[in-house]
């Protein structure tokens, strides 16, 4: 199966939807190559950047679904990198 890297970038806005993105995160585990959180103090947010390798569908559906959770903001940016 083709499988692309990408990069989702998360702005956490809510601190209490910091369990559901969390529990996410930990069920694509497998896809995520590393993940790098931020805390902005002085504005009261989380800016979470998420590297990714996995095929198109998947990299869409955690994407959506991130962005469905309250008080979560997401951009996905795709390399062009593609591998079997």
């Amino acid at each position: 199966m083709e499988t692309r890297i990408a990069l989702i970038g998360i702005i956490v806005e809510n601190p209490e939807s910091i369990e559901a993105l969390n529990h996410l995160l930990h069920e694509y585990g497998k896809y995520i190559i590393g993940r790098m959180g931020i805390p902005y103090r002085e504005r009261e947010v989380n800016i979470i950047s998420v590297a990714i390798d996995a095929p198109q569908d998947v990299i869409s559906a955690l994407a959506g679904r991130l962005g469905n959770i309250a008080g979560i903001s997401v951009k996905t940016a795709y390399s062009n990198v593609i591998s079997d």
